[in-house]
């Protein structure tokens, strides 16, 4: 089988990846995730993607490179990582009875014959409204300063939604394994 390599130092995103049970290695890609003016976010993610993977492939020659990006849209307005405990709180309080877009960009690249196959997973998180004693508990017992949005689906986070809306639950994590799979039987490696 030819090299897999996931471009994405992310332990949420290797965790995902492992659940297919094929071999892999990560690698670091070194991107400017800088948004371009007037860039939207679908192609934000989906270009990011892309470049994460093409970034991976000089040290990788010969594999298939995963590449991923996400970003979190709430009133048109993309969410960043929060990178501390005031900003998370912030974050989820603006999020609070809303609905929050997350677009997920994959990218398939194999580096050996240039083949890039790219898609944006679109998924959907209705949050309850929230207080703020309840956000600031919350915030306290996961500090998800690393997340998008500031909360962790796979954790006590489900508890702040209302509802969730997508195809791929793997897609709120950050990498839609649906979509994946899809991409990798194109590519000649069939799963179960």
């Amino acid at each position: 089988m030819q090299e897999l390599v996931l471009g994405s130092t992310s332990p949420f995103r290797r965790e995902l990846l492992e659940k297919l049970g094929l071999p892999f290695s990560a690698a670091a890609p070194d991107v400017d995730e800088t948004r371009r003016e007037d860039e939207s976010p679908r192609a934000l993610v989906l270009r990011l993607a892309e470049a994460k993977a093409r970034a991976v492939a000089a040290a990788h020659p010969e594999a298939l490179i995963i590449g991923s990006d996400q970003v979190a849209c709430v009133d048109e307005q993309i969410l960043g990582k929060p990178g501390n405990r005031e900003k998370a709180i912030a974050q989820l309080e603006s999020m609070s009875g809303k609905t929050v877009c997350f677009h997920t960009g994959l990218c398939l690249y194999n580096a050996a014959t240039g083949k890039t196959q790219v898609v944006c997973d679109d998924f959907r998180v209705h949050f309850r409204q929230l207080g703020h004693e309840q956000i600031v508990r919350y915030v306290d017992k996961e500090e998800p300063f690393g997340c998008a949005g500031s909360f962790k689906s796979e954790g006590l986070g489900i508890a702040l939604f209302r509802k969730l809306e997508g195809d791929d639950p793997n897609s709120l994590a950050g990498l839609p394994l649906i979509q994946l799979v899809s991409m990798l039987d194109r590519e000649g490696i069939a799963l179960p």
